[in-house]
C-alpha cells in the first residue's frame, strides 16, 4: 500500500523513552498441560504441518484448519527483533495472544537478518525480562520465539517483508538485494525450520506493486513466475511448507491496494512442483493509509463485499484455492473505517463449523506503533485496544495443539490455589453510554480453565454490547465469564473483555473474580 515509513515509525525513540520510562511486565510461563488436557487436545485441529485442498487448508489428519492471528512487526526494521522488547518479556507478550484468541503470529522480517553485521536492539533486560534473548543474534531470537509460540499453541507465519531495513521495495529484488539472495535466504529459513511445524509456511514477499505484473511473462517484473521460482526453491528444502503469495497492484489496468490484486490468479495461477502447497494473500485496508475509490461510492458500505470478490474472494468462493488476508487494519477512528472493518469482518465471517471452512486472516498489528493503523494493544504495550479487538472477536478460530510446556518452568508440583483478581476500567464516557474493560488476572498458583467476574452498579446501567466474554445481567448485577477463546490462563497471566452500557456516568464498581 502507499507507506514507506509505517514499519519503522518511531520504532527507536520509542524503545529509548519506554526504557527510560521504566515500562515493564511480569514474564509469564505456560504451565505444561495436565496428561488428562493433552489427550483431549490429540485430536484438536491444527497439528503438524498444513497442506491445502480447493479453498481449504488441511492439518496432518485431514481436519479444517483456519487462521486466526496477529501481525508482530519489528524484525523487519532497524531494530531487527520484534518491537516491544523494550516494554515487556517477550513470552509475556505472546501469551496474551493467545489469550485473546489469536492462534498465529505473521512475523515480518527483512533480509538484513542474514548479515554478519546485523546486531538485534532495543530489548529491556531488566528485572529478569527477557533473560533468554541477551547475546543472541536476530535469527537465534526469532528461533525462541518460535519455539515458545509451538509450546503455548500457536503457528507462526514467516513474512520476507523487505529486502533491507531501508523500506519496502516493489519488487522483489533491488540492486543491493538481488532474486539470488532473496532466494538463498528464503531457502535458509525453510532449512533453518525444517521438522518444527510450528513455522507452517512462509510469505515470499510483501505488497508486489508496480511495476510489479501478474502473468505479463517479463522475468523482471512478473511476480507470478517470481512466485513460481522462490515457491519452488523453498519446496526443494522443505516441502511440507505452505507457500503463502500476495498480489500485486495492477491487473490489466484495474489496480487496488499493494499485495492485494489477486484478479491475475484466474488466468495464471501459482503452479509450484509440490502440490497443494499455495496460499493466495490478499492486504485490504481503511482509510487511515490511503484513499480508494470504493470509500467515496454511495452504495459504501454495501458495495464492499462485490469489491473483495472481484479482487481477491473469487479465488475462495470458486474453490480455487484457501484464501488468507495476511494484512488488513485501521485507526478505527472515522465512521467510515468502522464501517470498513464491520463489513470485512462479515465478509470473513465463518462459513462452517468451527470456521474452519473460511477465509483466514491476521490482523495489522498487535503493534500500537504503526502509524497508520495503530494495534491491538496501546502505547503502554500492555492494554488492550478492547473496541478494535472486539471487532475480531465473530472471526477467532480455535486453538492448535501446544507443544509442551515452557522447558524452563518446572509447573506446578500440584494443590496450588486456584485464584483471580479483575479490574474495571471506563475507556470512555459520553454520556448516553460509555466503554469499560475488565481486566482478569490469574492470581493464584496453577493455571486456570476458566474464570467468572460478577459486579453491581449502583444506577441503572445495562450492558448494551460485550466481546470476548458472554454475560448475563440481573437488576444492577451483571456476570461476565470467559469466552471459550481466553479462559485458559497460565499463572500471573491476564486476559481483557470489553462492553458497551448505557446510559453513562457509571463509576467503576467493585468486581470479584471466581477461578476454576
Amino acid at each position: 500500500m502507499f507507506r514507506s515509513l509505517r514499519r519503522a515509525l518511531c520504532a527507536a525513540a520509542a524503545a529509548l523513552l519506554l526504557i527510560l520510562a521504566g515500562v515493564g511486565a511480569q514474564t509469564v510461563h505456560a504451565d505444561p498441560a495436565a496428561p488428562e488436557d493433552r489427550a483431549a487436545r490429540a485430536a484438536a485441529p491444527g497439528a503438524g504441518y498444513w497442506h491445502t485442498s480447493g479453498r481449504q487448508m488441511l492439518d496432518a489428519a485431514g481436519q479444517p484448519v483456519r487462521i486466526a492471528g496477529i501481525n508482530w512487526f519489528g524484525f523487519e526494521t532497524a531494530n531487527y527483533t520484534p518491537h516491544g522488547l523494550w516494554a515487556r518479556d517477550y513470552k509475556s507478550m505472546i501469551d496474551q495472544m493467545k489469550s485473546l484468541g489469536y492462534n498465529t503470529i505473521r512475523l515480518p522480517y527483512s533480509d538484513d537478518l542474514f548479515k554478519s553485521g546485523t546486531v538485534p536492539n532495543s530489548i529491556d533486560f531488566s528485572g529478569g525480562k527477557n533473560a533468554d534473548l541477551q547475546g543472541l543474534g536476530s535469527l537465534q531470537i526469532m528461533d525462541r520465539i518460535v519455539a515458545y509460540a509451538g509450546q503455548v499453541g500457536l503457528k507462526v507465519v514467516l513474512d520476507r517483508h523487505r529486502p533491507d531495513a531501508a523500506g519496502q521495495s516493489a519488487l522483489w529484488y533491488t540492486s543491493a538485494v538481488p532474486e539470488s539472495t532473496w532466494i538463498a535466504n528464503l531457502k535458509a529459513l525453510a532449512t533453518r525450520y525444517k521438522g518444527n511445524s510450528t513455522v507452517i509456511g512462509i510469505d515470499l514477499h510483501n505488497e508486489p506493486h508496480d511495476p510489479a505484473c501478474w502473468g505479463c511473462g517479463d522475468t523482471t517484473r512478473d511476480w507470478r513466475l517470481a512466485a513460481q521460482r522462490a515457491g519452488n526453491a523453498v519446496l526443494s528444502v522443505n516441502p511440507d511448507l505452505l507457500i503463502f503469495v500476495e498480489g500485486v497492484q495492477t491487473f490489466n489496468g484495474v489496480s487496488g491496494w499493494w499485495g492485494g490484486n489477486l484478479m491475475g490468479v484466474a488466468q495464471y495461477p501459482v503452479q509450484l512442483d509440490v502440490p497443494n502447497r499455495v496460499v493466495y494473500s490478499a492486504h485490504d485496508y481503511a482509510t487511515s493509509v490511503a484513499q480508494q475509490s470504493w470509500f467515496s461510492d454511495p452504495s459504501f458500505p454495501a458495495n464492499m463485499p462485490g469489491i473483495w470478490d472481484k479482487y481477491w474472494g473469487y479465488i475462495f468462493k470458486q474453490n480455487i484455492a484457501p484464501v488468507w488476508v495476511g494484512e488488513f487494519g485501521t485507526t478505527l477512528q472515522s465512521t467510515i473505517d468502522q464501517k470498513w472493518l464491520a463489513a470485512l469482518v462479515s465478509y470473513l465471517r465463518p462459513t462452517g463449523t468451527y470456521g474452519a471452512d473460511s477465509i483466514s486472516w491476521t490482523f495489522w498489528s498487535w503493534n500500537p506503533n504503526s502509524g497508520d493503523t495503530g494495534g491491538i494493544l496501546k502505547d503502554d504495550w500492555t492494554t488492550v485496544d478492547t473496541v478494535k479487538d472486539g471487532y475480531l472477536a465473530s472471526v477467532k478460530a480455535p486453538g492448535f495443539p501446544s507443544g509442551g510446556g515452557d522447558p524452563g518452568d518446572p509447573g506446578d508440583p500440584g494443590g496450588g490455589t486456584a485464584a483471580c483478581t479483575a479490574a474495571y476500567t471506563v475507556s470512555s464516557d459520553w454520556g448516553g453510554g460509555f466503554n469499560a474493560e475488565v481486566k482478569v488476572t490469574n492470581s493464584g498458583t496453577v493455571a486456570l480453565k476458566s474464570w467468572k467476574t460478577t459486579w453491581t452498579w449502583p444506577g441503572a446501567q445495562k450492558v448494551t454490547s460485550m466481546w470476548n466474554a458472554s454475560y448475563t445481567q440481573s437488576g444492577a448485577t451483571v456476570t461476565a465469564a470467559n469466552a471459550d477463546h481466553n479462559g485458559a490462563l497460565a499463572v500471573g497471566g491476564s486476559a481483557s473483555f470489553g462492553f458497551g452500557g448505557a446510559p453513562g456516568g457509571g463509576g467503576a464498581p467493585t468486581v470479584s473474580c471466581t477461578a476454576t
